[in-house]
């Protein structure tokens, strides 16, 4: 088992964040600052050119700590972040500017790119999580949840499918194209979001991987607007959520 090594401790309104590493990939680990009692586990997967401490994964984390008492973790994808790049991601990030200055359909790049991130993230992850599981606040038997946003919806699908711990997941739209098989192996509880008017994944492709996947209890959010402009009110909803599956009171952010 890959040992977890902690780089940076802090503290700052009641949530400690623990900078690590675990088998050379970097992370973060946020909890609540007060108290080692056993908490449910969160894992975080940030969207595509982001990082493990973008605004959306922190401002996510902060809800999940401070709303439920839980703890959150998330990994830099490759190439993202404190990770470098390959010549791989080099060559698809300028086929993918390419063709988005040409107008072009910018899904086949990305599906190829993020089905190719996935195969090398997913066994991190579960290495990751066998690792956090070590920590006594965080414990081998406690449940686990999963969010994904865009990238981390690619890496997370397939996550899920293999992961019999995680218990219940959140994921915004991607292209459904390499996850819909995936995607019918998951059973566990599922909030999904997209959004109606996204120029860049067609409203259908979201439909598709939402009607895949096949879980019992499964709900999605529509919104008006688009890629980037997910309403923040979907992070609070997610907290409810995870308060529901995984256990933990949710408070209404101040």
């Amino acid at each position: 088992m890959r040992s977890l090594h902690f780089t940076a401790d802090s503290s700052s309104n009641g949530i400690r964040e623990r900078d690590f590493t675990v088998g050379g990939v970097p992370g973060v680990l946020w909890s609540p600052a007060s108290g080692a009692d056993r908490a449910p586990l969160v894992l975080m997967g940030h969207g595509g050119g982001h990082h493990k401490k973008h605004p959306a994964m922190a401002g996510r984390a902060q809800r999940l700590v401070t709303g439920c008492g839980f703890h959150v973790a998330v990994l830099d994808a490759p190439g993202h972040g404190d990770r470098p790049r390959s010549a791989h991601d080099e060559r698809e990030i300028a086929a993918l500017r390419t063709a988005q200055a040409a107008g072009e359909p910018e899904g086949p790049v990305v599906v190829r790119y993020n089905a190719r991130l996935a195969e090398t993230a997913v066994p991190e992850w579960q290495a990751a999580l066998d690792a956090l599981q070590e920590l006594p606040e965080i414990g081998a038997d406690g449940p686990v949840g999963y969010v994904g946003i865009g990238l981390g919806t690619a890496i997370g699908v397939p996550l899920v499918a293999a992961e019999p711990r995680i218990t219940a997941a959140v994921y915004t739209c991607t292209w459904p194209d390499v996850l819909i098989e995936k995607a019918q192996q998951i059973t566990v509880p599922i909030e999904f979001a997209l959004q109606w008017d996204d120029e860049r994944v067609p409203r259908e492709a979201g439909l598709a991987l939402f009607d895949a996947f096949a879980s019992q209890e499964k709900t999605l959010h529509a919104n008006a607007g688009k890629h980037l402009e997910m309403p923040r009110f979907e992070a609070d909803s997610a907290v409810r959520f995870f308060a529901r599956h995984l256990g933990g009171a949710a408070v209404s952010p101040a």
